[in-house]
């Protein structure tokens, strides 16, 4: 798997910063997206997500108009965020090898991830880092906003 060469540098120049670590599809963002990165990045000193492609997301059984957003769109819209540092597309089923080249200090999912189901969990934990699983803020999914799209036509 190749990372940006942004993030190779930052990786090999900057070994003591604290990096956190979290995935997502990321698809139609809102409040529990953001509210969620923020905390993610007050966990450490720069927060990494990252980002299923298109052929990811539509692996993961979402639906067949999944996602809404093309990669690229998603990655930008993230990029452009306060609280993220660097986005990375990872084509794979799990974000295990980019995790693995990363190696964050800190690994976080939301509130509705339990710490054993956390991709990753396991090698962040054996090199000494930390796994968390955050809040949840309900009421707030990109499923949930697709529906009430589709309800109000």
């Amino acid at each position: 798997m190749m990372i940006s060469l942004e993030l190779r540098k930052f990786l090999d120049t900057n070994k003591n910063k604290k990096i956190v670590f979290t995935n997502g599809c990321f698809d139609i963002l809102h409040k529990g997206h953001v509210s969620y990165l923020a905390e993610a990045k007050k966990c450490g000193d720069v927060l990494v997500v990252g980002l299923n492609s298109d052929q990811s997301v539509k692996r993961l059984g979402k639906g067949e108009d999944r996602p809404i957003n093309s990669e690229q769109d998603r990655k930008f819209v993230l990029e452009n965020l306060k609280s993220v540092d660097f986005v990375e597309i990872f084509n794979q089923d799990t974000p295990l090898e980019l995790i693995k080249i990363v190696q964050p200090r800190i690994l976080v999912k939301g509130g509705d991830w339990k710490i054993h189901e956390i991709v990753g969990s396991h090698e962040v934990l054996s090199w000494g880092g930390e796994v968390f699983s955050l809040s949840f803020v309900k009421g707030y999914s990109t499923t949930g906003t697709i529906s009430k799209i589709k309800a109000n036509l």
